[in-house]
């Protein structure tokens, strides 16, 4: 049949004009609520510093202790590999290119800490560490230093220290502000969020402080913890957390997920509360429900067990760091916290065998879907998006090269991005 011929059809003029308009709410309030991912990067982890212990030389302080822990401790490929369990062929190009991390950007995303790790100080101290905090990362950002994010975590908005983290928001940005303006990768973190209503208040703050600036609308975003119980069930039974991204009005970057506070909110004791506790996976699960499609992201949380002290002590602490990162990356929760200068060697090597080793198979899918010719897997487009995503990753962290990538598909980045559902760069 050509396209000329004609075809017998059945229903009334008008029926498809009539059905299109009784959809429009539905098709704006998607659109709205699910915008898909923005193309951005996402770090692969969150270091938590606290403020009073910030310095101009933290970043890359930790990248030095990272190294000196991988040079007493493995000091080369095949002793790191043995320790973790690493495939033979992952060894050296995992090694190698961890060094290199840790040398080039050692953090990808720094959290000053005025909360939990941080702790109740007199206001004229704590007033004096956020204008420093300020003052760091503009001077930073001026010299070229900055890890590609970067911000606070404020304390919450619970009545008991309400009015300190606004204060404390206030004098973060506004000297910001003051030294130059607000900076590209800013992060800023709201903890123990119990309420939607609380997610609201820090919206009016944003607006506030936008319209106090004369800065655009939207401009300020805000990361969401999950580490009470209310956030992720309500008294009415309902999944509070989908709810907090609604209130957010498109100013939720992220739900990140809160180890400690979260298992002890739900009664775990203290030698049980971890990252793959039955509760943790719960909370996460109706987390990244809560989140897919809407732009926001997810992170994982952290380890307490610190890789120091004898190295069979630290090849046990790497170990377990290693397991729960790989095994958070395979829940497709692609960032986490950590805690210690030790953890960054496990995390980029975790992270980076992750993408390395299904390098080849995912190219080859993605080849394969790209240029019709079949294979031994039938993919759709969901699938597509998903294998341009963990390329697209792994480009992102440094785990592979562009180079590498386009060679084995044929794909370029903006190809990949568009497979990906992801804006153009």
């Amino acid at each position: 049949m050509t396209q000329h011929e004609t075809v017998g059809t059945s229903l009334p003029r008008g029926v498809r004009e009539g059905i299109t308009a009784s959809l429009a709410p539905v098709d704006a309030d998607l659109a709205r609520r699910y915008p898909g991912d923005s193309g951005t990067r996402q770090p692969v982890h969150t270091v938590y510093v606290p403020a009073d212990a910030l310095t101009d030389t933290t970043v890359r302080d930790w990248g030095d202790q990272a190294l000196a822990a991988l040079d007493a401790h493995a000091p080369d490929a095949d002793a790191l590999a043995a320790v973790l369990g690493l495939p033979g062929e992952l060894a050296e190009p995992v090694y190698r290119r961890v060094c290199a991390k840790l040398e080039r950007e050692p953090v990808e995303d720094l959290r000053i800490d005025f909360e939990d790790g941080y702790g109740p100080r007199p206001d004229a101290e704590e007033d004096a560490a956020a204008s420093r905090a300020a003052s760091v990362v503009a001077a930073a950002h001026a010299a070229g230093t900055a890890p590609p994010y970067v911000g606070i975590r404020m304390k919450c908005m619970e009545a008991a220290v309400r009015d300190r983290g606004i204060r404390t928001l206030d004098i973060f940005l506004t000297g910001l502000m003051d030294s130059g303006g607000l900076p590209d990768g800013l992060v800023l973190t709201l903890p123990k969020v119990t309420y939607a209503e609380q997610v609201s208040a820090m919206v009016r703050l944003c607006e506030e402080f936008e319209k106090a600036r004369g800065l655009p609308a939207g401009r300020l975003g805000f990361e969401i913890q999950i580490e009470t119980t209310q956030a992720i069930l309500g008294p009415d039974g309902r999944a509070t957390v989908a709810l907090m991204i609604d209130a957010a009005q498109g100013r939720a970057t992220g739900l990140h997920y809160g180890t400690f506070d979260y298992s002890a909110s739900c009664g775990v004791g203290a030698a049980h509360q971890a990252m793959d506790h039955p509760v943790a996976d719960h909370a996460k699960a109706v987390m990244q429900v809560a989140a897919a499609g809407t732009g926001v992201r997810l992170s994982d949380g952290s380890t307490n067990v610190l890789p120091v002290g004898p190295t069979e002590r630290v090849h046990d602490a790497w170990r377990l760091h290693h397991r729960l990162v790989r095994r958070s990356l395979a829940r497709a929760y692609y960032q986490g916290w950590d805690m210690h200068p030790g953890h960054l060697p496990t995390r980029y090597a975790a992270v980076y065998a992750f993408y390395r080793e299904g390098l080849e198979t995912a190219a080859a899918r993605l080849a394969a879907y790209v240029n019709r010719t079949g294979g031994d897997v039938m993919d759709e487009p969901a699938t597509a998006k998903a294998l341009s995503g963990h390329l697209l990753r792994g480009l992102d962290c440094g785990a592979v090269d562009a180079a590498e990538v386009e060679q084995l598909t044929g794909l370029g980045r903006a190809e990949l991005d568009a497979l990906a559902g992801r804006a153009p760069r």
